[in-house]
């Protein structure tokens, strides 16, 4: 992809998705400077280069959302990712589900009624 496409890209990106990145990028940085761990230190940790770190705290969205993961991992907060998208938490999905449960069920007919 080339910076065009790139610029494409982020530019047709909505509103809250880029809101979302910047309020993780910085989560992530007040979490590191709660845990009192550098840059250089969390960077080497999480196998990522000082300046892949760096965007990850301005909340960039192209960055690898593996790189993010191992982020999370290193400042012990991996069970957060985990549950992101979990069924128990999407109201909507369990709403659009219920309205197309069958109204009844039928049991398949056994063999010994089939010999009735």
């Amino acid at each position: 992809m080339d910076t065009q496409d790139t610029k494409r890209v982020l530019s047709s990106m909505p509103i809250p998705v880029k809101r979302a990145l910047r309020k993780l990028g910085r989560d992530i940085k007040d979490a590191r400077k709660r845990r009192r761990i550098t840059m250089s230190l969390l960077s080497e940790r999480a196998s990522i280069s000082r300046t892949t770190l760096t965007r990850i705290e301005k909340g960039s969205s192209g960055v690898s959302l593996g790189y993010y993961a191992s982020v999370l991992f290193v400042l012990g907060l991996i069970h957060r990712l985990a549950d992101l998208a979990d069924v128990r938490h999407d109201e909507l999905g369990l709403i659009l589900e219920e309205e197309h449960l069958p109204q009844r069920i039928r049991h398949p007919r056994s063999m010994k009624d089939d010999n009735v």
